[in-house]
């Protein structure tokens, strides 16, 4: 598998006032995203729960390359393109392509994991998230950190 993928579908109150797909509305995508790999992987809210465990972000960018209109396909591919030997520190970065593969915007999401209970970030001990980072697909240029 080189990337995660899925197809986006947009709704009218997705729109600014210029008639394209508002700036923060590929933020939410690409949240939305994260959190269906992660469930795709065994990685539930019920599983976060039980380990009282989770994914925590320290930075979000997204760089615009063309508009996104109302009526046009764009998927988004999400890959890891940096991660720690231990997993514990990563960055995922999601495409958002059209049909002829024109690059629409780049999101990059820098994060780690954090103890719900403790409060403080932590390594990914349960084995469950270890196997399921190491099958996340990774970037061309995936580097460790």
């Amino acid at each position: 598998m080189t990337s995660f993928c899925k197809k986006l579908s947009f709704r009218w109150s997705d729109l600014d006032p210029n008639f394209h797909v508002r700036h923060s509305v590929y933020y939410d995508f690409g949240a939305q995203h994260r959190i269906e790999i992660l469930e795709s992987l065994g990685l539930t809210m019920k599983v976060f729960q039980a380990l009282h465990f989770g994914p925590v972000i320290f930075r979000e960018e997204c760089v615009f390359r063309r508009e996104i209109n109302l009526s046009d396909s764009i998927a988004i591919h999400t890959k890891v393109s940096k991660m720690k030997p231990d997993s514990s520190r990563w960055t995922i970065v999601h495409e958002l392509r059209n049909d002829e593969d024109q690059l629409a915007a780049t999101i990059t999401v820098d994060g780690a994991w954090m103890d719900t209970k403790l409060r403080k970030l932590v390594n990914p001990t349960p084995k469950a998230v270890l196997d399921a980072l190491s099958i996340f697909p990774k970037s061309e240029d995936f580097t460790t950190l």
